[in-house]
């Protein structure tokens, strides 16, 4: 009996081992897996991008006892629908009013609530109904392009959303592309006054499709006639205190590398200013002042890994500003992050 007793606590002993053996060594399987870092080319061209709104928004209300005041429509509302129909554009939106008759129910959208609105239409002076509200459909601008994935064939741009120029909120998404973009002049940037690039981009041609306008940043599909190298691709990391560089467009086609100073990195920030950046490049400080709008999505690079993307400007030194982490890009864009 004490033979048998001791044997079956060597053979438990034994299973236990084996147990944790195996374990550890999906453990360690886990781990490889977990560490194992995406690849990305990091772009860093201007391009074109045009946006189409999801319904229209509310950029501002004519003065005087209007009709949408009086039905109590605000400024940032979008109007998603008007008499049952939905609305897909300004143009589209007024040809709604013109047949609505006496009283139109519109569907509006405010801070991601629903409700319904009613509003009484006037005529103006050349027999046209309108409610007495600025609206807006679409936008377009130039950034600049993150990264490519050669895995998807997507793409990830400017590291914040696309807002609205008057109502300062993001603009709701239906539909939008990038375009080729070529830099033509720098407005510079100084202290209490961002700069911006200045760019033609072509209406005629489209290099890729939009799918998503978020606050991480716009997303889409590139086409394949326009992809970077698959070679080019470089692993993705954590951005760390100490020297980097941004890659960059702010000259024609062409796109240099620029050496930066990431002072600080910040976790869970949630608005795109996951790191403090100070640009520290004499020629890009000399032809820019720093950091202008425009450049806004450009990736930046540490120690041969892409890290974030440049997003913000600070307007009392522009040669200093804020980037987001390369992990929460590709979280908005609906990729997971190894």
């Amino acid at each position: 009996m004490y033979g048998t007793a001791r044997t079956a606590k060597r053979l438990l002993r034994f299973g236990t081992a084996c147990l944790l053996a195996v374990l550890a060594c999906a453990a360690s399987v886990a781990m490889a897996v977990e560490m194992t870092p995406r690849m990305l080319v990091p772009v860093g061209h201007t391009v074109g991008i045009k946006l189409f709104s999801k319904g229209v928004v509310v950029v501002k209300l004519t003065d005087g006892g209007t009709p949408a005041r009086a039905c109590g429509l605000r400024t940032g509302d979008v109007i998603v629908q008007c008499g049952g129909d939905a609305v897909t554009s300004s143009e589209q939106f007024q040809s709604l009013l013109q047949t609505c008759g006496g009283t139109a129910e519109l569907e509006v959208r405010r801070n991601g609530d629903s409700m319904t609105l009613s509003v009484e239409p006037e005529r103006n002076d050349r027999g046209v109904y309108c409610i007495g509200a600025w609206i807006r459909d679409s936008m377009a601008g130039i950034g600049t392009m993150t990264y490519y994935d050669p895995a998807t064939a997507t793409f990830g741009a400017l590291g914040h959303g696309i807002t609205d120029v008057d109502t300062a909120q993001l603009m709701p998404f239906s539909n939008g592309s990038i375009l080729p973009s070529t830099v033509k002049a720098v407005k510079k940037g100084e202290a209490g006054a961002a700069g911006e690039l200045r760019g033609d981009f072509d209406l005629t041609c489209d290099l890729g499709g939009l799918y998503a306008n978020t606050s991480s940043g716009v997303f889409g599909t590139l086409e394949s006639d326009y992809a970077p190298a698959r070679e080019e691709a470089v692993p993705t990391g954590q951005a760390r205190t100490g020297p980097a560089v941004i890659r960059s467009n702010i000259r024609g086609d062409e796109v240099r590398e620029y050496s930066i100073e990431i002072l600080k990195t910040v976790q869970g920030s949630g608005d795109g200013r996951d790191m403090v950046i100070s640009i520290t490049d004499p020629d890009l400080i000399e032809a820019t002042g720093g950091i202008v709008q425009g450049m806004s999505g450009s990736p930046v690079i540490q120690n041969g890994r892409i890290v974030g993307a440049v997003t913000h400007v600070l307007l009392n030194d522009p040669t200093k500003g804020y980037g987001i982490s390369i992990e929460n890009m590709l979280e908005a864009a609906g990729n997971d992050v190894n």
